[in-house]
């Protein structure tokens, strides 16, 4: 697939007032919006906005840019963010000490749902039926009856855990665990024609009878150990290009959940995988 040349979006260093502005439109606590000591870290806000089926959007053309919902704004010559909206867009709101200035749009964002409409089941509580690792991005899937969690790094000798991951970045949220429905992959063959081995989706846990889907941005439990439901595992062009055509279609949205570990220890094939609380 080919894509029309963009320009990339000029970042202001300003990251305080980003935050001030998203906490606004969402209405959420400032204090919740992941911080960076420079740029306006759209890593850790854009995972932590993950976790809420949410992204940001960089404007192509911010100074001819209309959107009827709230956007966020760099104005030229202005020293931090402000809030837009409207069509023709204009200020809507401005934080506290910020100086606009003056009207031409420098830089502009708009918050999105990936996920107009996820998938969901009645199902809250499941087992797991599979577990996976990987010694490194292109090896072979291990099936393991027993494997171990360690917090904040990933399941001993998997890819993840020693850095050797295809998105293997330090620090990235939920890249420390991968889980899938066994149900997605049952999905992938009855609807849409694609037989595929559960190994192949490259994820590390394969559940039953439990929504994934449901626990984006949630506490959870395998075997009694805490993790924390990240963001959606969605399918990429690098995971459409080892497995059979259609993958992609017939994942979206049910490619299962990236998790973060919070507590070290042993799960095995049949623990259960309930919500936390």
């Amino acid at each position: 697939m080919t894509t029309a040349p963009s320009t990339p979006a000029v970042r202001s260093t300003e990251n305080a007032t980003f935050s001030i502005c998203l906490a606004e439109i969402l209405g959420a606590d400032v204090g919740e919006v992941p911080a960076s000591s420079t740029g306006i870290g759209l890593d850790g806000i854009g995972y932590w906005l993950a976790a809420q089926n949410l992204a940001l959007i960089p404007v192509r053309d911010p100074s001819k840019f209309q959107w009827a919902g709230w956007w966020i704004a760099r104005l030229a010559d202005g020293d931090g963010y402000v809030v837009m909206a409207g069509t023709p867009s204009d200020v809507a709101w401005v934080p506290k000490g910020v100086t606009r200035g003056s009207q031409e749009v420098a830089e502009g964002w708009v918050v999105a749902a990936p996920a107009l409409a996820l998938p969901s089941r009645d199902a809250q509580s499941g087992t797991v039926e599979t577990i996976y690792r990987f010694a490194d991005s292109g090896a072979p899937a291990e099936e393991l009856q027993t494997a171990r969690l360690i917090s904040g790094v990933g399941i001993d000798g998997d890819r993840y855990a020693l850095g050797k991951g295809h998105f293997s970045e330090e620090g990235r949220w939920g890249q420390a665990l991968t889980l899938i429905e066994a149900e997605a992959i049952e999905f992938l063959a009855s609807e849409h024609g694609v037989e595929m081995p559960a190994a192949d989706a490259r994820r590390n846990i394969v559940t039953r009878n439990i929504d994934l889907n449901s626990l984006m941005g949630k506490r959870f439990r395998i075997g009694g150990l805490l993790c924390q439901g990240s963001r959606l595992a969605e399918p990429c062009a690098w995971l459409q290009k080892t497995t059979p055509p259609g993958m992609l279609r017939g994942l979206v949205h049910r490619g299962g959940l990236r998790a973060d570990i919070l507590e070290d220890g042993i799960i095995e094939r049949g623990d259960l995988v309930v919500p936390e609380g």
